[in-house]
């Protein structure tokens, strides 16, 4: 009986996948191809070294404030503004939804540095394969499923609902945690497994950088390839 229960949940949750996996695959190598630029440069091309240290500089120089900031500002504030162009906002929600996006962001952003910064202290700041794949492994497969997807995707359903709990709380049901999320976090896998063993193979100073990067490319390609805004909740 439990495997006759189970075969459904499944069949819905691969087709589920499966869309979200199509919708992110264009975007996914196009986001490769930009991170591997940005790292083949960095280790093969001497006289741009000058720039990626001044960001490098900037970073350890502002600390935090530089990882909210610019997080904000690629993750937050630079697809809303697409968005907003696009007509992709309820009338009557510009202000809102772009407090929202870009104060979300912001926190995101300085959580992710905080994850980064506690990966370097647990496994060192090498860019060795065995030290990239063991920060790929908590990043991926320890801090997204059980903290970032769960309240991205959380808070984007709340934004969607018009900043409402009363009307988000009947969906935060057995389906949204057994279904939406294991959903959002296997369509995203596709991208973000590869994306986030490219920004580990830098130095700590360029990897946040490179994370908004990839960040803001990511939710600006879903977001011109789908009329669903939804669809990229579950990213970082």
């Amino acid at each position: 009986m439990q495997a006759i229960a189970k075969t459904p949940y499944l069949k819905r949750l691969s087709r589920n996948s499966l869309e979200g996996v199509r919708s992110n695959l264009i975007p996914g190598f196009f986001l490769w191809l930009v991170g591997l630029t940005v790292v083949a440069v960095y280790y093969l091309v001497p006289p741009a070294r000058g720039s990626f240290e001044w960001v490098s500089g900037k970073k350890e120089q502002y600390g935090y404030l530089y990882s909210g900031v610019s997080t904000a500002l690629f993750g937050g504030l630079i697809p809303f503004l697409y968005l907003w162009w696009r007509g992709g906002i309820p009338r009557g929600r510009v202000v809102s939804w772009g407090l929202f996006l870009v104060i979300y962001w912001s926190i995101k952003g300085i959580e992710v540095d905080a994850l980064y910064r506690f990966q370097g202290w647990l496994f060192g700041e090498g860019t060795d394969f065995k030290t990239i794949v063991a920060k790929v492994c908590v990043d991926q497969f320890v801090y997204c499923p059980f903290w970032s997807a769960p309240l991205t995707a959380i808070f984007y359903g709340w934004k969607v609902a018009g900043f409402s709990w009363k009307r988000l709380r009947p969906k935060l049901n057995r389906d949204f945690f057994l279904m939406v999320i294991p959903g959002v976090l296997l369509s995203t896998w596709i991208v973000w497994l590869p994306a986030v063993a490219i920004i580990y193979a830098l130095p700590p100073g360029l990897q946040i950088p490179l994370f908004n990067l990839v960040l803001c490319f990511f939710v600006l390609l879903i977001s011109m390839l789908s009329k669903d805004e939804s669809r990229f909740q579950g990213e970082a």
